[in-house]
């Protein structure tokens, strides 16, 4: 039988990262809804041998209720690991207490202060990534706590007699400096699971080419942006596929970076797809008039799109459609069982709920770190795998209010400033996104000893990351920052320009 670990899903935005850190070390998982009953569980897979479980964590609070969880899971002798929300619920069920207190948000400090198999390597001291307002105040019996934070006076607690462990951090997001030491300790050293074959881009490819060996005698019409998610999806499938099976389309928002098509049209001349370009500015602007909320203006773009590949699929007898969508898009529009809406992202709440094609989405699971990983593994130009991120629905969700032609030129403008100034700076390589949003702001300036009243603001936003689900602001801009709001103050009719230095969480990287 084969070894497996239960991640419970209570609606973190981290669950999938937990999966995919254990798949980094060649331990299989499988994640289900925290409110399968074991029984059930068990039947489902009753080809497999239960090894551990994972609480993760979640948006709620312990008190909060609605989520119903089938305490036999404590009572089966298998090693369980509860992360944040989980650790809490682990806490509170087994008779401890949990209490509101003074939320952590980010980076923080762990300082251990017992020895423990689940923290065997970790460094004291060490970084760990806190999202979280309720704390572990009063242990269970036959409880310890092995580590602390500032604020977290319980950060890591166990009952070895048990196997029962949790961290009020989470260790499967990439800023916890020793966080793939913990899953590791906790899979391997304390459920006893041995190794297999890690998560790899060639093992990931003949995967993808079973699963999509149906289409060889049919067409695909492939949606790309431009950015690294739909182009290596577009290489996976001129790899593993015909090329004549491949229809390679870009519909031209009027929101997007003005070299994207031209980027785009190397690529697929590169790869020997065809490629179908469509202009449908007109369109996108009409159907954004009026929206002030951002997530009125991601469902009409993700609306829009949706409708002009249906014309062209039609066009082309074509009934397969097929979208860079990841992970963080998924998870971020809300549709686990349990999770909540941060941002409806256009490619999957916008979708229509009836569709004119089949929908497919080959990089779906991935992380944006592993979708490069793939790229790269393709063969894939280094200036397409490291292309810096950019959002699906443009620069609308770069401008706060009714999105205007001015509104659009100005922020195209002030991005390829920051660009500009990044790319020829020592700082590039560590800089996962910079970029300029566009806010209503009225103020005060002068130019040529002239008063000036501005109507906006620009907001400077860089930050650093791995796979977009975490992030710092970037230290590493500030010596930049004079450079770049010079330049926009002088080449651009902005007048204030401000620098956004909140992490991921508690804040999202783009601000709509």
């Amino acid at each position: 039988m084969k070894n497996l670990i239960v991640i419970l899903d209570f609606g973190s935005q981290f669950t999938h990262l937990i999966e995919s850190s254990l798949e980094e070390i060649g331990i299989f998982s499988v994640i289900e809804p925290a409110d399968i009953k074991k029984n059930n569980f068990s039947i489902k897979y009753s080809g497999y041998n239960i090894r551990g479980v994972i609480l993760s964590g979640s948006s709620q609070s312990v008190y909060d209720g609605g989520i119903e969880f089938d305490k036999s899971w404590l009572d089966s002798n298998i090693p369980i690991l509860g992360i944040c929300y989980g650790h809490q619920l682990l806490a509170n069920l087994l008779g401890g207490e949990v209490q509101k207190g003074t939320p952590e948000y980010g980076r923080q400090t762990l300082s251990i202060e017992d020895a423990s198999v689940l923290l065997s390597g970790v460094k004291n001291n060490s970084v760990v990534w806190m999202s979280h307002g309720d704390s572990v105040t009063i242990l269970p019996k036959e409880f310890k706590s092995l580590a602390r934070t500032e604020v977290a006076e319980n950060a890591v607690i166990e009952n070895q007699n048990k196997n029962i462990y949790g961290t009020q951090f989470h260790p499967e997001v990439s800023h916890t400096s020793d966080g793939l030491k913990i899953l590791s300790n906790f899979a391997i050293n304390i459920c006893g699971i041995e190794r297999s074959e890690p998560w790899s881009p060639r093992v990931f490819i003949e995967t993808s080419r079973e699963k999509y060996k149906f289409i060889k005698n049919k067409k695909v019409l492939c949606g790309v942006s431009g950015g690294v998610d739909s182009m290596t999806m577009l290489a996976l499938f001129a790899h593993i596929l015909p090329k004549k099976s491949i229809i390679a389309t870009y519909i031209d928002s009027g929101l997007m970076p003005d070299e994207t098509e031209e980027e785009i049209r190397e690529f697929c001349e590169k790869l020997g797809v065809t490629l179908i370009v469509r202009d449908s500015s007109k369109v996108f602007l009409q159907a954004l008039r009026g929206l002030i909320d951002p997530r009125d203006k991601g469902m009409a773009i993700g609306g829009v799109f949706i409708r002009e590949f249906e014309k062209i699929a039609k066009d082309n007898d074509v009934d397969l459609f097929a979208q860079g969508t990841i992970w963080s898009d998924v998870v971020e529009s809300g549709v686990t069982k349990f999770s909540s809406q941060i941002k409806p992202h256009h490619n999957v709440a916008g979708l229509p709920s009836r569709m004119k094609f089949e929908l497919l989405e080959p990089v779906r699971n991935l992380f944006k770190n592993r979708v490069r990983e793939v790229g790269r593994y393709l063969g894939m130009p280094e200036k397409f795998v490291q292309k810096k991120v950019f959002p699906g629905p443009g620069f609308a969700i770069r401008i706060e209010g009714e999105v205007t032609l001015e509104k659009v030129s100005l922020v195209k403008k002030c991005t390829k400033i920051i660009e500009e100034v990044v790319s020829s700076s020592s700082t590039a390589d560590r800089v996962w996104m910079a970029f300029a949003i566009l806010i209503e702001a009225p103020s005060l300036g002068i130019k040529g000893d002239q008063r000036v009243e501005n109507k906006y603001a620009i907001v400077v936003r860089a930050v650093e990351s791995k796979n977009s689900m975490t992030a710092n602001f970037s230290e590493s801009m500030l010596p930049l920052l004079g450079i770049i709001s010079n330049r926009i103050v002088d080449e651009t009719p902005i007048g204030r320009v401000v620098y956004d230095i909140t992490n991921k969480p508690p804040a999202t990287i783009e601000w709509q």
